[in-house]
């Protein structure tokens, strides 16, 4: 039966801040009649802020620097409308970003570039070795940030259609460093575990310009220590006391013997820019960035026996991760803003290292030794090529503005894991399983800009894209080893656009786009793991998803501000979700074609400065997505259906509020809330317990940042997350109260 949520309480707060932001009793034009002319001059023109047929919300290093507390360059998208980054603490490597109508296990459903070059992993669609390479983006050398909603402009393959974020960082112009300190501390209590949790990270650029070169470098260095990322139910052994009773996801009992995941994680970055201009409109650049990370973690019994000596039951793990990646890419631009531009960009990201090494034996002893596995993913990465042209014929104001453009891709998916008999420091032994592939895509597209009318614009586009699968592996101790088949497949994506702009106030935008999103190689060919425990080679015949997307864009400038209300439908058919079904002789969980899903709703986004009282901005957002699976002739239940329950892991209602005070150019005071309403992370949405491990809880919190610029060359800030020690699930436990420090020195 379906269901919806009423407009959640919580959110009314926010909801009378939003509209106080841009009622008239804020407006001056408003209030005073002398203004109207005024409101025009300082107003940005709607119609001329993004050239690309697409919703587009920004925010600035400034704004960053005044507003978000940020140890990682995926925090400052935190107050972006719709946006969330499932980051469970400082320093992790599995951060995904969601959006409107596309969860957070569903990394390949949206992307992350940095000038160009493509963040995101697509060698699977998760929230594991799927999510985006942020951390080769350091937050230092940011100038500013682009989310652009839906699958709308062509030059952007199929993944695009949950978001394209678009990082632009800068380059200098003459000699400038900085160095900064930041820290953390975590205050986390939960079931047996009550312990503070601190992180430090320390940063330094350097950058210069002479004649026609210019480079920059950055380094950072992160140490830092997470909360429990899991909970481990089991049976007390006899004599022990202690443990938690609760409910697991389903609402049946479970007894809570300790906790998993206490992390401990070390991690460098450094990052150089070459940038040579041959001519004033002819620049190269060529990047080269390195990361590297070493974490290990333990776990925690919450038993003990009548003489308060600890009792290690089973299910206890520690295990010791160990990587090193490597990012290149060369650009090459052309500027003229003339009749003609161009562009080429190749990028490559290579894992020279990424080997996870877990005990499988018991506590106590397994927590210097003993048999494990080893998990060997060196080897995977992705090369891309992309070339792009501007024509111009009749100027950048003329009737037409044509690009085109031809895009290469091939990603490679290594991962054997071996047993061993010293999980620390022994060697591979025999092969458990083995998941290997690759998949590749070329595309071609164009689109036009067309002036219509002097408010009139129209955006007609499409792109072809022919993609294949191949070399795809699997082994299997149960099965043996398999060479699957090669798989193709084609398609055009039709995109089109068409915005009215009846003064520079107001513009309203149609937009229709169709995506394509190819199955990446770990979703095709990473083996599944059996409700028996005995792993599987998964279904590699997975379909491409088609994406429909449509959205009608409101928007008007104020002054000193800007609101938009986002009407979106987004129809998916052959969806790519895990489900339950059946694989060879047992019923498991895996990814398959679900026939259909909607996802359709509503987005209010407002920004306006010196509301009330002058140097206070508001920013805020408030979403509501309509999200139902329509038809699913895969899921296999005797008891459920999931015809017409809520996609899995898209919340109905989601929301920002920000509120920043300057009262001079010295101070920045920040008050922030963020929304999201509860999740459901299966198909039949039985998962009816949310504030329990594996549970996906509503939540809202709130976070607090001042900043003071003490003169030219420092500044300090401190600041607070989980203001009001919120205590929620997404899967994992996620952090309580934070409070932040940082004090940074720029030359």
């Amino acid at each position: 039966m379906k269901t919806s949520t009423p407009f959640p309480g919580t959110l009314r707060p926010l909801l009378l801040a939003l509209i106080a932001a841009w009622s008239p009793l804020s407006q001056a034009e408003n209030s005073d009649p002398a203004l109207p002319e005024v409101v025009v001059k300082e107003s940005q023109s709607v119609s001329e802020k993004n050239k690309l047929p697409t919703t587009t919300e920004s925010v600035t290093a400034a704004k960053i620097a005044d507003t978000v507390n940020a140890m990682n360059v995926e925090d400052t998208l935190k107050y972006m409308p719709s946006v969330l980054i499932r980051k469970r603490f400082i320093g992790d490597t599995q951060a995904p970003m969601s959006t409107r109508t596309t969860g957070i296990n569903a990394s390949a459903r949206s992307l992350i570039y940095a000038d160009g070059t493509l963040l995101s992993a697509l060698i699977a669609n998760n929230n594991g070795n799927g999510s985006p390479r942020w951390f080769l983006v350091a937050p230092e050398e940011i100038e500013r940030i682009d989310v652009l909603y839906g699958p709308f402009a062509a030059q952007y393959p199929g993944n695009s259609y949950g978001a394209v974020t678009e990082i632009t960082t800068r380059m200098p112009d003459h000699f400038e460093a900085s160095v900064k300190a930041n820290t953390a501390f975590q205050d986390f209590s939960q079931y047996g575990t009550s312990n503070t949790y601190r992180s430090q990270e320390f940063a330094a650029t350097l950058g210069n310009r002479s004649g026609d070169w210019s480079w920059w470098f950055s380094a950072n260095h992160l140490d830092g220590y997470s909360q429990p990322l899991s909970y481990v139910p089991g049976t007390a052994p006899g004599g022990s006391i202690g443990g938690y009773t609760t409910q697991d996801r389903n609402g049946k009992s479970s007894f809570l013997v300790g906790a998993n995941g206490l992390t401990h994680t070390v991690q460098d970055n450094a990052k150089l820019k070459l940038s040579y201009d041959f001519s004033p409109t002819l620049t190269a650049t060529y990047i080269l960035g390195y990361w590297q990370n070493r974490a290990d973690s333990h776990g925690q019994s919450y038993l003990t026996n009548a003489a308060g000596a600890t009792v290690y039951p089973s299910g206890l793990v520690s295990n010791s991760t160990d990587q090193e990646q490597w990012i290149q890419s060369l650009a090459v631009r052309s500027k003229t803003q003339g009749v003609f531009d161009w562009e080429a960009i190749a990028s490559n990201f290579y894992t020279a290292k990424d080997s996870t090494r877990t005990s499988t034996g018991t506590y106590p002893a397994a927590q210097t030794g003993g048999s494990g596995t080893i998990a060997d993913a060196s080897g995977t990465g992705w090369s891309t090529l992309d070339l792009k042209g501007i024509w111009r014929p009749d100027g950048v104001k003329g009737a037409h503005i044509v690009s085109f453009g031809g895009h290469y891709d091939q990603y490679k998916l290594v991962s054997p894991t071996y047993s061993t008999s010293n999980w620390v420091s022994g060697s591979n032994g025999a092969l458990s399983t083995d998941s290997r592939g690759k998949t590749e895509t070329s595309a071609v597209w164009a689109q036009d800009v067309w002036r219509l009318a002097p408010d009139w614009k129209a955006t007609l586009g499409g792109r072809y894209e022919w993609w294949r699968a191949f070399g795809g592996y699997n082994y299997a101790v149960a099965s043996g080893g398999i060479n699957q088949p090669e798989v193709r497949n084609s398609g055009f994506s039709p995109k089109l656009s068409v915005a009215w702009a009846p003064g520079d106030l107001w513009q309203f935008t149609g937009s229709f786009g169709k995506a394509l999103r190819f199955p990446t190689v770990g979703e095709l060919y990473q083996n599944v793991l059996g409700s028996d425990n005995i792993y599987r080679q998964p279904n590699p015949n997975l379909k491409p998803e088609r994406v429909l997307s449509s959205e009608l864009a409101i928007e008007r400038a104020l002054d000193k501000g800007k609101l938009r209300l986002s009407l979106f439908q987004e129809e998916v058919s052959d969806a790519l979700i895990s489900q339950t079904s059946t694989l060879g002789t047992v019923v498991s969980s895996f990814t398959q074609n679900v026939d259909k899903t909607r996802q359709r709703g509503v987005e209010f986004v407002v920004q306006k400065d010196d509301v009330l009282i002058r140097g206070l901005e508001i920013n805020g957002s408030v979403t509501y997505v309509d999200a139902r699976i329509l038809a699913n002739s895969s899921f296999v239940s005797s008891t459920t259906t999931s015809v017409g329950k809520r996609t899995p892991y898209v919340p109905e209602w989601r929301a920002t509020l920000v509120g920043t005070y300057r009262p001079d150019d010295k101070w920045a005071y920040t008050l922030a809330g963020r929304y999201s309403g509860r999740l459901y992370s299966t198909v039949d949405n039985s998962d009816i317990n949310t504030h329990t491990y594996q549970g996906f809880d509503g939540f809202m919190v709130f976070d607090a940042r001042v900043r003071y610029k003490i003169d030219k060359h420092w500044s300090t800030a401190v600041g607070i997350d989980n203001l009001t020690n919120k205590n929620y699930f997404l899967f994992h436990p996620f952090p309580e109260r934070t409070l932040f420090a940082e004090l940074k020195y720029d030359f």
